[in-house]
């Protein structure tokens, strides 16, 4: 741990995150949290509160292991910068030339609730991987997206990428590249599987399985030691629990029952052979804290270079023109969203940090003007978080003495 203080934040101001999450978990907002702080490559607060699982009277610790879910994405956008740096593909490239099932794509034009059948309309383009890095495609979630293309999708039996069955990515985004677009490719910001493609493209133009592409190529050189898509038996006792609100609002395990389309178990399957490029990894709040802490370092980490200043520049830059993502007009890179003067005057957040969050409740930035690394991991969905992270966000800037 580095010194709070030589870093140059209040010890005492830091405590009230202390006070912020111990309510939260009073009050039954949350059962518990880890919490990380790092400024100039030095963590200044890493901490741990309530319990991983409460039937189980395991207590949180740092080195809990959480669903990552959607912070997956920006792994997965780092390993396809590499191979972009190594010259395999243009960002401008039809996917396509790569993944021949996404040739010719259509958009749904008209779609028919009762059946779930549709029509289509030929797209004015092919999606390149830029569009899929942006998310800017057309290509919309299974499961958690909109009706419509939940629908579609569902009858397809394509995934949202927490999966248990023994099937191959490469199966599942061949059978995506068969299906409509929700719009035009370019036209606007819709949040999909757009990086469960990449993960593939990934797989195809390196010849190896995703996991074991992310083992050797990022894992292994950042000492990142505690991130899988399948946890090894060993550790599986450090997976948290997942906990959701019943019909009372008070939480509980997650179960079947409570939420019957998706299998939370999904990480401790043996042998698991789906590998999510966009929601299918677990990690502690460590081995996320040094991904990320290799971005602010604008691409190396502990002398192993993983990419390039000016890759990190171009994935951490506005790369979706004039549209937005959210009311804030918040803008998106390659595999990361970015804080706008709108947002950035909310709650002291800098102007052009990059950040994301998981499914189950996971939240990290990065802050390259304070030199910060944050993340607040809890394990809680559906529940309304956005209070407790709006709140760490600001009294970490509130804790700044400089």
């Amino acid at each position: 741990m580095g010194n709070p203080v030589a870093e140059r934040f209040s010890v005492e101001r830091l405590q009230r995150i202390d006070n912020l999450i111990a309510q939260n978990i009073d009050s039954g907002y949350i059962k518990g949290a880890v919490a990380l702080i790092a400024r100039n490559g030095k963590i200044v607060y890493n901490k741990s509160f309530g319990v991983a699982d409460e039937e189980q009277k395991k207590l949180m610790n740092n080195d809990a292991i959480f669903r990552i879910a959607s912070q997956t994405k920006a792994i997965t956008s780092v390993a396809v910068m590499m191979l972009f740096e190594e010259g395999r593909f243009l960002l401008d490239d039809p996917i396509s030339k790569y993944l021949p099932a996404f040739a010719h794509p259509k958009v749904v034009d008209q779609f028919n609730p009762k059946d779930s059948s549709y029509t289509t309309i030929p797209a004015k383009r092919e999606i390149t991987i830029r569009d899929l890095l942006t998310h800017t495609s057309g290509i919309e979630y299974a499961q958690i997206g909109s009706p419509q293309m939940n629908a579609i999708y569902g009858k397809a039996g394509i995934p949202g990428g927490f999966v248990s069955k023994k099937i191959l990515l490469a199966d599942e985004m061949n059978k995506l590249g068969a299906m409509p677009l929700l719009h035009q490719p370019g036209e606007r910001w819709t949040y999909g599987l757009n990086v469960d493609v990449l993960g593939y493209l990934v797989e195809k133009i390196s010849g190896k399985s995703l996991d074991q592409f992310f083992k050797e190529r990022i894992f292994e050189p950042l000492g990142m030691k505690d991130t899988y898509f399948y946890i090894p038996a060993a550790k599986q006792n450090r997976l948290v629990a997942v906990y959701t609100p019943d019909k009372q609002q008070h939480l509980v395990k997650w179960s079947a029952s409570t939420f019957p389309s998706i299998d939370v178990d999904y990480p401790k399957v043996a042998g698991g052979t789906y590998f999510s490029g966009g929601a299918g990894l677990s990690s502690t709040i460590k081995d996320y804290a040094i991904f990320l802490q290799m971005m602010l370092n604008n691409g190396v980490y502990n002398g192993q270079r993983l990419l390039a200043r000016h890759t990190v520049e171009l994935m951490t830059e506005n790369q979706i023109g004039d549209l937005y993502l959210n009311a804030d007009k918040d803008k998106f890179g390659l595999g990361f969203g970015i804080t706008t003067a709108a947002s950035s005057a909310k709650l002291g957040v800098s102007e052009g940090s990059f950040a994301w969050g998981g499914f189950y409740g996971t939240l990290y930035w990065v802050d390259p003007k304070e030199h910060l690394v944050c993340l607040l991991f809890v394990q809680n969905w559906p529940f309304p978080h956005n209070a407790i992270q709006n709140k760490f966000r600001a009294m970490i800037y509130q804790a700044l003495n400089d």
